[in-house]
């Protein structure tokens, strides 16, 4: 089969990228080095973007020769306002990535030059409203860190690298791509960073084609939503592809996510930018979900995903006012304090729309253990929130090869029973991980959409079913493993012992008759 152009762009990008990461980072830790390398690839693409929307409105307004990069920083400064309000932020022309990077080998101060040009990307912003969309972008961008050399001329002369082979990817001009290409560079990088960084590396990353049968789960019957969530957002690779499944312009509200780790929200927010979703159409909240969470006062949200992290601590009874808070007081029990992942549904719960779906990936023991966790099952299963329970594969997430599950939560559904879904073996090895391809997507949501029994993949289970058994949800308590041995016939089997047996009998008598004769002619 001959490759697509976009297959022939995609593959000429991962090779570029692969090339400069490992010939860059030197003695820093791949999953440190990312930064640089996605800090720097961000300059370039907002330089680009700013470039293109401001030369695109001056040649429709008349001037069908006329470059920004090529202005004077005095001449500049006429449409600042308009263009902070529009695009959230305004980068002078001599502070361009190209013209950075041009003037970089020569430039004894580039460490210093770069520091004052993200603050003044960052400072553009303030006093309007992407302030704080803009806010500390940059910080872990350090152009001063040792890790990048011992000396400043070290460090300079590392920095003109990047800025040269980030320059050289071939990503072209927006209008010419027919993939996403700064976006996909982002979603190539961040992948192939965790996975060289393996349990670290997992903690921020849904492998895509997780992520994309998440987003696919939640709008199943649906061209459009209100706005979607991730309450733990990592890189807000999950969050993004919605507008892969439905189109940006069909999340009419926009992406809405928050983030514990600081490195990783400020990820979040340049992959917004990257996959080129303006300021005014995401909200990333920087903080602690389950006890400080952003987004109380939004409107219910019609597609929620997430993986948020397993079993992590938190801190449930040990803070008196959880108990009481609306996303945990109507379960009547907190989740355990060494466990806080049905924390995270019942919070997704609380953020759901009536007419919503939510698919979140969970630690399998949160499907069968006791104490609180089953408490709040019973709370789940009663009320009739759990809509499927889907077993995927082992193997598939970077850290670890556990086989995780995903529970779909609705508040709207249509009879009063569960899914299961036995997607374990719906797999393909790739590499050293497992992966779903296209094909193993398909069949999984066509299931799920079908909603019917179907012998050893899926099975509709009635509530009370459930609650017999103890409200355990694992996905093997209801869905029956095809036997594969060998189906033997025991009356065929017996006959052909017997004539071994008889075989046996026939060939020791033999013997002893060649043994009789031999003693006789001695």
């Amino acid at each position: 089969m001959i490759p697509t152009t976009k297959e022939v762009q995609r593959a000429e990008l991962h090779k570029t990228i692969w090339r400069i990461a490992n010939d860059l980072r030197g003695s820093i830790d791949g999953w440190d080095f990312k930064t640089y390398v996605l800090g720097i690839l961000f300059y370039r693409f907002i330089s680009e973007n700013l470039v293109a929307y401001i030369n695109e409105g001056e040649r429709e307004a008349g001037d069908p020769n006329f470059d920004y990069g090529l202005l004077s920083d005095a001449q500049a400064t006429f449409g600042r306002q308009d263009t902070v309000a529009e695009k959230g932020f305004y980068i002078l022309p001599s502070e361009l990535f190209q013209n950075i990077r041009a003037r970089a080998a020569q430039d004894e101060n580039l460490n210093e030059t770069l520091e004052r040009v993200f603050a003044n990307i960052e400072g553009s912003a303030v006093g309007s409203e992407s302030e704080s969309d803009l806010k500390g972008l940059f910080d872990d961008l350090d152009v001063n860190s040792s890790k990048l050399g011992s000396t400043v001329a070290k460090r300079n002369e590392k920095l003109v690298k990047l800025l040269d082979a980030i320059g050289d990817l071939p990503l072209g001009n927006f209008q010419d791509n027919t993939i996403d290409l700064f976006g996909d560079a982002y979603e190539y990088l961040m992948q192939m960073y965790a996975s060289q960084a393996g349990k670290s590396g997992g903690e921020y990353y849904t492998p895509q084609e997780v992520s994309e049968l998440l987003a696919r789960i939640t709008v199943v019957g649906k061209t459009e939503v209100n706005k979607v969530y991730d309450p733990a957002c990592g890189s807000g690779s999950l969050l993004l592809k919605f507008a892969k499944v439905l189109g940006k312009e069909n999340v009419r509200q926009g992406f809405f996510g928050q983030e514990i780790n600081l490195t990783t929200y400020n990820l979040a927010r340049i992959n917004m930018f990257l996959h080129d979703v303006n300021y005014e159409q995401f909200d990333l909240a920087h903080g602690d979900t389950l006890t400080d969470p952003a987004h109380w006062d939004e409107e219910p949200f019609e597609a929620i995903v997430s993986n948020p992290p397993y079993s992590i601590h938190w801190d449930g009874d040990s803070n008196p006012l959880l108990i009481s808070d609306p996303r945990f007081a109507p379960a009547g029990v907190l989740a355990p304090k060494s466990k806080a992942d049905l924390a995270f549904t019942m919070h997704i719960l609380s953020w759901l729309a009536i007419n919503g779906t939510a698919a979140i990936v969970e630690f399998p023991g949160v499907l069968y253990r006791g104490g609180a966790e089953r408490k709040i099952r019973k709370y789940l299963i009663d009320n009739n929130y759990v809509d499927t329970v889907i077993q995927l594969p082992p193997d598939l997430f970077f850290g670890t090869t556990i086989a995780t599950c995903i529970i779909v939560l609705k508040k709207s559904k249509t009879d009063n029973s569960v899914l299961f879904i036995d997607a374990s073996a719906e797999f393909k090895r790739t590499g050293n991980k497992n992966k779903l391809t296209e094909a193993n997507q398909q069949h999984i949501l066509d299931t799920f959409t079908a909603r019917e029994s179907v012998d050893h993949v899926a099975k509709l289970v009635s509530n009370e079913h459930i609650a017999a058994n103890d409200y355990n949800i694992a996905v093997s308590s209801y869905v029956e493993q095809e036997d594969t041995r060998e189906v033997v016939d025991i009356t065929e089997l017996n006959a052909e012992i017997a004539r071994i047996v008889a075989r046996q009998v026939e060939l020791r008598t033999s013997i002893d008759e060649i043994v009789a004769d031999l003693e006789g002619t001695k």
